[in-house]
């Protein structure tokens, strides 16, 4: 990476993997490089993929501006159960057959109450920091996290297509088959697509949550111009 000049200031796109924090890929350009001053753009949960702005240098005063870009997301979402991180890194509970709501009612659903601004609470596992401590953490440790809820705005929800079924394994134990959806969403800084889902579910009285999710543009920029981590340290 001798190329770059990171104190003047450097803006990579990076295609940060599923299983890395935003902050991992922060930690391990600073250990690459042996430069400190790295930030990001939009934190990105540690199960999503996609495009993740790192700057460098003089050029991390311009992270507010790409932060208040607007945001672009594919997601594959389960009906019919909800998990306590509001997507998949904990098994669902409360199963309810799903099968009876259609196409059709889910997009009007997502017409009626998940359009334009919102008013929106984060998942208590997430980022956002609670007394000093970052809340998922707190509620890792068993801790009561209330979050004040947030207005928000989603400019588009588009429901792409149900997907074949999947057993799903819950807490008690049994397993039952889950419909998957496509969607493709686009919304305002600060909109926790976790949040979305899971909200979806409750209004359609079956729980929903994320199985996958992929952050594909911000602003101008596609997740088809990012290189992975990889590709960027050769």
């Amino acid at each position: 990476m001798s190329n770059y000049n990171f104190p003047e200031g450097e803006v990579f796109l990076i295609d940060k993997p599923k299983g890395w924090t935003s902050f991992d890929v922060i930690r391990k350009l600073q250990k690459i490089t042996k430069y400190r001053k790295f930030g990001h753009a939009g934190t990105l949960d540690p199960l999503a993929t996609g495009i993740l702005i790192v700057c460098s240098g003089k050029k991390t005063k311009s992270i507010n501006d790409f932060q208040e870009m607007r945001k672009e997301y594919e997601v594959e979402f389960y009906l019919g159960g909800q998990t306590a991180t509001y997507d998949s890194e904990m098994l669902p509970v409360h199963y309810k057959n799903p099968t009876d709501i259609s196409i059709k009612q889910i997009q009007e659903a997502i017409n009626r109450s998940f359009l334009g601004k919102i008013q929106q609470t984060p998942p208590v596992f997430s980022a956002i920091k609670v007394n000093g401590q970052r809340a998922y953490e707190a509620a890792r440790n068993g801790k009561k996290i209330i979050l004040k809820s947030r207005e928000v705005e989603v400019f588009s929800f588009d429901l792409k297509k149900r997907t074949q079924e999947e057993l799903v394994s819950f807490d008690n134990g049994e397993k039952y088959s889950l419909p998957i959806y496509k969607a493709s969403i686009e919304c305002s800084k600060g909109t926790y697509i976790r949040s979305l889902i899971n909200d979806l579910g409750e209004n359609l009285g079956v729980g929903g949550y994320i199985k996958e999710l992929r952050r594909v543009s911000i602003g101008s920029y596609s997740v088809k111009d990012a290189v992975s981590f990889e590709e960027l340290v050769i």
